[in-house]
């Protein structure tokens, strides 16, 4: 079977991943290729994807968009970790590094001003579509059996295979969308605007209702009309699959943010598969775990790296450092450590800030409550407004410390070290952090959300939660991360029969590319 990934994302290529769908793209080709089948995965260039090392051009493609013919150039790169069967690709072209500050620096995602969202990202995403179409027709990607589109991102493809008179050459595959984040949807409108559907795509022979917006109806959603335009949808999680067939009821509930009938049709149809996502397991020994005054000291070094990139001192690594300087003083072991590798932003720590009875903030509530019998370290970058709470919560609680950044030195030290992790997400489409902390036998305290309640079972190999409201779920976290202190404390022997339990679970990418190849890439009469 030819396979051919389609996705804003490759965690494959270095700088090419900013969250989850990065792994997946990374991860799944892999698996599948261990199954006979050759999967190709192409991706924007970014503007310097195509310029690393080991790159080679492969072919020069022109495609339709604003009505004029664009040029772009069709690179095949080298990835960090590939197998026989698999393939990488980028495409460059000058629009894909368009910042809309006119900029060039590197990165993936463009944010715009409120009164015009996604504006930058639909038009590159608009003309990445188009040239993946000329790709395709020009056998340059060989002949997929199934293109397997990734978010909103991808969901052009579609729009051009359902309208485009001369798309047929894209009815061949079978389409495959799969949905990461149903929070982000790519809306933009159909015309009068230079990053509109019509200004993208003047020649197509479109039926508007079939990929509107329903509350929007004058605008086209590119994640709706993945939804309705695919052959098969697929979630990353099980539970996450049935979440969405509900309405939304934010902050306490996240479902199917608008698109829950498109979602409900797709699974009464049989078009709707939830499979969770999977983990890598190496087969090579892990580093030995590192002592209390080791861990605090290559922290201490990550915090003086990013202080020293910056011209000025900020005061997230200042007031970082001055804590990781008192760990001498504490015993060469704290008495527990509670860790937390996240991005920054409300779907993560939500439920931290939310207030528990009393007015104060989850996590300050945990932090006085855990006193000296613990240290809480969370290492992410993200929203200004979190980094803001966390890094004056560090200030005020000694048991905090935040390192406002990332290095996978700092994580992989953080996931292996610690004695118990903490995801209280809001929602979690399927979440890779909770399955890499338990792959080092840390046992986590998660909201029994998505992939979170798919793989963290209460009492066996982990600790969970939930809530009615937004003030049960914050109280009832704070009390699963104090449940699970008290146990490591008083019950050791069952505290360490979770964390064995936490060790030996196995979400393995083999099964998951099993379930895509049964699932997903059969017709439904051969499944």
């Amino acid at each position: 079977m030819n396979i051919l990934m389609v996705s804003a994302e490759n965690g494959a290529l270095a700088g090419a991943k900013v969250g989850g769908l990065g792994d997946v793209v990374r991860e799944a080709p892999l698996a599948l290729a261990g199954k006979s089948s050759s999967v190709s995965v192409v991706t924007p260039s970014y503007g310097f994807l195509h310029r690393r090392q080991g790159a080679s051009p492969v072919r020069s493609l022109s495609f339709p968009v604003y009505g004029t013919d664009q040029h772009a150039l069709l690179y095949e790169v080298q990835a960090q970790a590939t197998a026989p069967g698999v393939r990488h690709y980028v495409i460059d072209h000058p629009i894909f590094a368009w910042r809309p500050d006119g900029s060039r620096a590197d990165g993936i995602y463009c944010i715009d001003p409120p009164d015009a969202p996604f504006a930058t990202d639909a038009t590159r995403f608009a003309f990445f579509g188009a040239a993946v179409a000329a790709a395709i027709q020009e056998r340059v990607l060989g002949a997929p059996d199934v293109l397997h589109l990734h978010d909103w991102h991808a969901a052009m493809l579609l729009i051009l295979r359902q309208y485009d008179v001369n798309g047929q050459f894209l009815r061949s595959a079978r389409c495959v969308f799969s949905i990461h984040n149903l929070a982000l949807q790519g809306i933009r409108p159909f015309e009068g605007s230079p990053s509109s559907l019509v200004a993208w795509y003047p020649r197509l022979a479109l039926r508007r209702d079939e990929i509107a917006d329903r509350r929007w109806p004058n605008c086209v959603n590119p994640m709706a009309a993945g939804i309705r335009l695919s052959d098969v949808v697929h979630t990353v999680s099980p539970t996450y699959a049935e979440e969405i067939l509900q309405a939304s009821d934010p902050p306490r509930f996240f479902g199917g943010e608008g698109l829950e009938s498109d979602l409900e049709a797709a699974r009464s149809q049989g078009r709707l598969f939830g499979i969770l996502n999977g983990c890598s397991y190496p087969r090579e020994r892990r580093p030995p775990a590192l002592s209390f005054g080791e861990l605090c000291s290559l922290l201490k070094e990550t915090v003086l790296g990013w202080a020293g990139r910056a011209l000025r001192l900020a005061s997230p690594h200042f007031v970082a450092h001055s804590r990781l300087a008192d760990c001498p003083g504490l015993p060469d072991r704290a008495p527990m450590l509670l860790t937390a590798v996240t991005r920054v932003v409300e779907q993560k720590l939500y439920l931290m800030k939310a207030p528990v009875p009393g007015g104060r903030p989850a996590l300050h509530a945990l932090l006085e409550a855990l006193g000296s019998r613990g240290l809480f370290i969370l290492l992410g970058t993200g929203d200004a407004g979190y980094e803001q709470f966390l890094s004056a919560t560090s200030a005020r609680f000694r048991n905090f410390i935040f390192l406002n950044g990332y290095s996978d030195e700092a994580a992989r030290a953080l996931y292996a070290n610690g004695d118990l992790f903490i995801m209280p997400s809001s929602f979690e489409p399927c979440g890779i952090s909770q399955m890499l902390a338990m792959r080092d036998g840390q046992p986590c305290v998660v909201h029994r959300v998505g992939g979170l309640k798919d793989t963290v079972t209460d009492g066996v190999n982990g600790f969970s939660f939930a809530g009615d409201t937004v003030g049960e779920q914050a109280e009832r976290f704070v009390a699963a991360c104090l449940r699970a202190v008290e146990l490591r404390r008083a019950e050791p022997e069952k505290w360490q029969a979770i964390r064995r339990n936490a060790a030996a679970a196995r979400f393995s990418w083999d099964d998951t590319a099993a379930a895509y190849l049964a699932q997903l890439y059969r017709p439904s009469q051969e499944r």
